[in-house]
Parts: C-alpha cells; structure tokens; sequence
C-alpha cells in the first residue's frame, strides 16, 4: 500500500471513527457519512459514471458474487436462468457461475482462443432468449490479455443482455468509460492499485435489475448490509487519484522488457497470452522442461517475488485452469510464471529478474528429467 493512501486513512481511524449517519445525525457520524461520499464520487468520476451508481464491497470477490447473484435472481422469472461466462475468468466469476449451475442454472462456459479472446460470434451464438447475464473479464489476471469490451459490449446491446465485467486487474490501468461503454456492471478492487486490501465496489449501471442478495441493514442504496468500512473507502479513492499515465507507461515498459529479454535471451520460452493487446503490468511466461514451483522457491531466494500456474502453488492442487483455457498442456501451465510490476519498481529490477531468470532456469534444466539433453 502506498503510504500516502494511509495516511489519508489514519483521520478516519482514530479522529473521525463514528458510523457514517444522516445528515441530522451527530456531527462525527455526518463527517463520516461526507468522507463516504467524496470517496464515492471519486471512484464514480474515473468511470464517468453517477455516484450513486457505485456501491462499496469488501473486495472483488464480494462486488463479483452481487453482481451474478443479484442479477440472476432477479432476472430468474422475467428474463431466464441462463449465464454465459469465459473459461478463463478469475474465481470469484467463475466460481460463482459454477455455484449458480448448481442451483439450476445453465452457464455457458465460453471457449477462448491461443491468446485468450472470446470470440465474437461464438458469444453471440451463445446467447438466447434465456439469457440473464454475460460475464467477461476486462483483463486476465494470469496471462495480462485485454478483452475487446467494446464489441463485446455493443453484442450484449443488440441482444438486449446485461453485461458485467471484472476489471479488477485493469481499473485505471486501461481506460473504462461507462458513457462510451455499454456496460452494466463492473467489478473493482482497491488492492491492485497500492489500495488497502478488504476494499472493492461495485458499478451497477441505473436501473439495472438487481436483487440484494446479504440481509442485514439498509446501507449502499439498500445493496450491501453492513456498516461501512469508512478508512478503507478513504483509501481506495486516494489510491485511484495516485494512478498516473506516466505510471502506467512505465509499467508496460518493465512489462515488455521482461518479454522481449526472456524471449531472446533464454530458449524454450513460451510467452502466453497477447503481448499488444495486454494489461501493461502483466508478464506472463512459460520456461519449459522446469517446474514453475522451483522457479518461484530459486527467485524468492534473491529476493524476487513471481508467481506461477503450477498446481503445487494451487489450494485446489490443480494447474493453471487459464494456461489450459487457452490449449496449454499440463506442463505448460506447470513451467508459467508470472511477472506483475508496481509502483515502486524500476527496470533495473526487471533487468536483474530477467538476469535471475535466466541462471536459475539453466541450473534447474541441466537437473531436470524433463529438459532436452
């Protein structure tokens, strides 16, 4: 988190704690309550949208969850119990998707391509009268591909189905303007951008049917039960104003030298997804004939943090379900990692991740039963 998203936060905790209240409330409740909302129409202004079409969550997996289950079950009787999502979204889509399958809906489990696009005719020929939602990521959050929203969107329109997107990897990262963009619903996370974690909200375009689907109290236009996390609401709208295109230029620049030097500088390597059509923080590569596992262990040992779509990094012990979206192989998935750069990186750290790269990957193939002798 930057620091100066936390201190923007600090008044809130100890001077300003009070539950936000009404206007004729008590005089800390009524600062809380006007922190609230500058904080509100501060993320609202970055999407070109109204205030009061943004609701603070608890993070992406909450914004996400409202968005598909709300809609559905609003939807379920007028429109249809029908949910079109990617292959390759995140949990908290894609799982929810399965969640609502269980519960008697159909969910079309939409292919992507080697790069990782839906294609556009395909999602056309997927949706029918019983259509209630289509559900399609803005970026990837493993392998960086940027999704054409645009034409999703006006598909979506001609068809007369809502659309939600999940931009928690790309929220001031890609522009996102919901008056150019037929969009209905869009998922954001405060933590992706030097925001407190345990902070999200959710777009939810005016009048767009939606059921509240967490009982409780009235807060968040009668959306969201619970008393609002004020600090935290603070600190994702500071964390949105820190966001500058200078930043994101330099991100993409890390970004393509780590490409463009593990691609020639290190053989067998596989970059997945696209590389002009990319989130610019994102760096996502396949180094075969080693384990993504040992990569990952090797870097952290000097000091470099990476991820990787091998199983053994999984909770659920499965590989990569993006890398296999879009064809990969086991060992494909099993070989990827991930680069993602931020605020506080510079390109020397990418010349010396790609430096790092390259000796461990050499060290662990000349070990490996896999690698080619």
């Amino acid at each position: 988190m930057d620091e100066r998203v936390l201190e923007a936060m600090k008044p809130y905790f100890f001077d300003i704690y009070a539950v936000a209240t009404s206007e004729f409330g008590y005089s800390m409740g009524i600062d809380a309550k006007e922190a609230l909302e500058r904080s509100r129409e501060n993320i609202a202004s970055k999407l070109d949208a109204n205030s009061e079409e943004i609701i603070f969550t608890s993070g992406s997996t909450e914004s996400s969850n409202t968005a598909l289950k709300g809609v559905t079950l609003a939807l379920k009787e007028k429109k249809g119990k029908h949910v079109i999502v990617s292959k390759i979204e995140d949990f908290p889509v894609l799982n929810t998707a399965k969640a609502l399958e269980r519960q008697g809906f159909a969910v079309t489990f939409l292919d992507v391509d080697s790069e990782g696009f839906v294609d556009l005719e395909e999602l056309k020929n997927a949706i029918t009268k019983e259509t209630a939602l289509v559900s399609i990521q803005q970026g990837n959050q493993e392998i960086g591909t940027v999704q054409d929203l645009k034409a999703i969107s006006e598909v979506c329109e001609e068809k007369d189905v809502l659309l939600h997107t999940d931009a928690t990897h790309s929220f001031t990262r890609l522009p996102l303007n919901v008056k150019e963009l037929p969009v209905d619903l869009i998922t954001m996370s405060a933590h992706t951008i030097h925001g407190p974690r345990g902070i999200g909200a959710l777009y939810i375009r005016k009048d767009t049917p939606i059921t509240k689907f967490m009982d409780g109290g009235f807060q968040e236009f009668n959306l969201r039960a619970g008393v609002e996390d004020i600090p935290s609401a603070v600190g994702f709208a500071k964390a949105i104003e820190l966001v500058t295109e200078e930043e994101n230029r330099r991100l993409k620049a890390m970004r393509d030298r780590v490409i463009e030097k593990s691609l020639s500088e290190i053989p067998e390597v596989t970059l997945n997804g696209s590389w002009e059509k990319r989130l610019p923080q994102n760096a996502n590569l396949t180094f075969h004939y080693v384990e993504g596992e040992s990569i990952t262990l090797h870097m952290d040992m000097r000091g470099f943090a990476v991820s990787t779509g091998s199983a053994c990094f999984s909770r659920s012990l499965e590989a990569s379900h993006v890398i296999r979206g879009i064809g990969g192989d086991h060992e494909r998935a099993h070989g990827s990692v991930r680069f993602t750069f931020g605020r506080y990186n510079r390109m020397e750290d990418a010349n010396a991740a790609i430096e790092a790269m390259s000796e461990i990957v050499a060290r662990l193939r000349e070990i490996s039963p896999l690698a080619r002798k």
